[in-house]
């Protein structure tokens, strides 16, 4: 990741670059993107405008990743808290309203982290800052998160 971040708009011209990017993005949407920048009629805007969206594609799916990794642990950590409470309270839980409060709890955590959009993006170009200086931590969290 860092090594893509890093290269150059030169270095990205090569295939390995190119190869490396393309497993971290959405491969029809990346076509997309250049089959346009093909249309373009200067070839050298089309090299600079090609290195410009790898860059940005780059960008957009680490941000991607990481957004839905944060909003997965809020959404986590929310049915865990009900349902400890419950359990806690209650003292056991049977198997139909386990599936119910799965559920329910699902839905609201949606309502919740969609309600608190804006500070998990926030969170989310934080985090990707503070990673870029640490490799081997961002490459577990892109890889196996």
């Amino acid at each position: 990741m860092e090594e893509l971040e890093t290269a150059s708009s030169k270095d990205l011209s090569e295939a390995r670059y190119a190869r490396k990017i393309l497993q971290l993005s959405d491969l029809k949407y990346t076509q997309n993107i250049l089959y346009e920048i093909e249309s373009v009629p200067s070839r050298a805007d089309r090299i600079i405008e090609k290195r410009a969206v790898i860059k940005a594609l780059l960008l957009s799916t680490w941000l991607q990743r990481l957004y839905f990794i944060i909003r997965s642990a809020l959404m986590s950590i929310l049915a865990v808290v009900v349902t400890f409470f419950y359990v806690s309270f209650f003292g056991q839980i049977g198997v139909v309203l386990a599936v119910f409060m799965g559920v329910l709890i699902f839905i609201i955590g949606l309502i919740v982290t969609r309600l608190f959009d804006s500070q998990t993006v926030q969170m989310t170009k934080y985090i990707v800052r503070r990673l870029a200086s640490h490799k081997k931590l961002r490459d577990f969290i892109m890889n196996y998160l």
